[in-house]
C-alpha cells in the first residue's frame, strides 16, 4: 500500500459535464459538473462494451472526496481498481458522480428546494457516459452504488428509473426515517434557541465564518438540506417538517418526508424491485443513526414481496456509521460479477 498515490491497473478520466437541468437552479450552483469514470484494464486495446455501475456520495461528499487518502487506507478509486486488475470480478465502467449542492447534497432527488438532480442522474449523465464511453446500454448491465445519502440515492432510483438500472447496493443507507431522522429534531429545536427558532438564521451565521466549528453545524446542516430536498416550498423554501420552538411533528410537512423513506416505497414500487438483478445491503450494527435497523427493514420488504434471497447480499458488521469505505470494493466485486454482459 502506497502512502501516497498508487498506480492504477485501470484509467480514470476527468470529464466535466454542462448540465441543461442544473442551469438557474434555486441555490446558484454550477451547472457545469465534474464526472469522474474510470475504465478497467484492457479497456484501450480493444473495442468490447462493459457494463457500467455508477458511484454516488454521501452527504457533504463531492467527487474530489473520491481521491482522498487516509492514514493506512487507500481510497476506493484504488480499491476498486484492485477487484479488477486481480481478475475478482469481470472489468466494469466505474462512474463517480457529483451531486453536491450549496447545502452539502442533494439526497439524489428533484426538488425546488435544490434542483433536478435525480433527473440530472438519469437524463443526463447516464446519456452522456453512454455516448462517450463502451457501455452496455441496457438496465441488466447498469448498477448504482453509495453510501448514507448515497445509499438512499441507490435504494431509490432503480426503483424511479428500472428503465436505466437493473442493481443496486446500499452502505448504511437512509431509510426507516422514524429512527434515523425523527431522534434528532429534538436536538436540532434546542440548537435552534440560538438562532431564535430560524434555520435560515443558523445558515447566514454558518456561512460566515469556518465551517463545521460549532456542535450544531452538522446536525443543522443536514437538517436543512434534507428539508430543502423533501420538504420545500414550491418557491424552494425549505419548510421544516417541526415546529422548531416546541419541536411537534408538522404532519403534512413529516408525511413529505415519508413518502421518500425507501422502506415506505418498497409497495409501491415492488414490481421494480422485484425484477433488480442484484441488491447488496449493509451496515454498521452501532450506526449512530440507527441504518442497521433501516437495512434489516430493507432487506426484509424485499424478501416480503417476493425478491428471490439469491439476488440479495445481506451483511451487518461491527461499525459506526463512519468509516466503512473498506466495504465498497466488496459491493462492487458482488455487483461486476452480476451483471449481464
Amino acid at each position: 500500500m502506497s502512502i501516497w498515490s498508487s498506480e492504477l491497473a485501470g484509467s480514470l478520466r476527468h470529464d466535466t459535464i454542462e448540465s441543461r437541468l442544473l442551469r438557474d437552479n434555486p441555490l446558484g450552483d454550477p451547472y457545469v459538473r465534474p464526472l469522474w469514470v474510470y475504465t478497467p484494464p484492457g479497456y484501450e486495446q480493444g473495442d468490447q462494451r462493459y457494463p457500467s455501475i455508477y458511484v454516488i456520495q454521501g452527504y457533504s461528499g463531492q467527487v474530489t472526496m473520491w481521491g482522498n487518502r487516509q492514514p493506512f487506507r487507500e481510497p476506493f478509486i484504488e480499491t476498486a481498481d484492485r477487484v479488477f486488475a486481480e481478475g475478482r470480478a469481470p472489468g466494469c465502467i466505474l462512474v463517480y458522480v457529483d451531486a453536491w449542492t450549496a447545502y452539502g447534497g442533494s439526497q439524489f432527488v428533484d426538488s425546488p428546494g435544490t434542483g433536478k438532480y435525480h433527473s440530472y442522474l438519469c437524463d443526463e449523465v447516464v446519456p452522456y457516459v453512454d455516448a462517450h464511453y463502451r457501455t452496455l446500454q441496457n438496465r441488466e448491465s447498469r448498477a448504482i452504488t453509495g453510501k448514507s445519502s448515497g445509499g438512499f440515492g441507490a435504494m431509490i432510483t432503480p426503483m424511479l428509473r428500472p428503465d436505466l438500472f437493473g442493481a443496486l447496493a446500499t452502505h448504511a443507507g437512509d431509510a426507516l426515517y422514524e429512527y434515523c431522522y425523527l431522534p434528532d429534531f429534538g436536538k436540532s429545536v434546542r440548537y435552534l434557541r440560538d438562532y431564535d427558532g430560524d434555520i435560515l438564521a443558523w445558515w447566514k451565521d454558518f456561512q460566515s465564518r469556518v465551517s463545521f466549528t460549532k456542535e450544531e453545524d452538522m446536525s443543522l446542516c443536514l437538517l436543512l438540506g434534507c428539508t430543502a430536498a423533501f420538504s420545500a416550498d414550491p418557491d424552494g423554501t425549505p419548510r421544516l417538517p417541526f415546529d422548531s420552538r416546541t419541536g411537534q411533528i408538522k404532519p403534512e410537512l413529516w408525511e413529505r418526508w415519508l413518502a421518500w423513506d425507501p422502506i415506505r416505497m418498497i409497495d409501491r414500487y415492488a414490481d421494480e424491485l422485484r425484477s433488480l438483478r442484484a441488491v447488496w445491503i449493509d451496515a454498521g450494527t452501532r450506526d449512530e443513526w440507527f441504518l442497521d435497523l433501516g437495512a434489516e427493514a430493507f432487506r426484509d420488504g424485499l424478501r416480503r414481496i417476493g425478491v428471490p434471497e439469491e439476488k440479495i447480499a445481506f451483511e451487518l458488521f461491527p461499525a459506526k456509521h463512519g468509516g466503512i469505505d473498506f466495504r465498497y470494493p466488496m459491493a462492487v466485486e458482488w455487483l461486476a460479477n452480476r451483471l449481464l454482459r
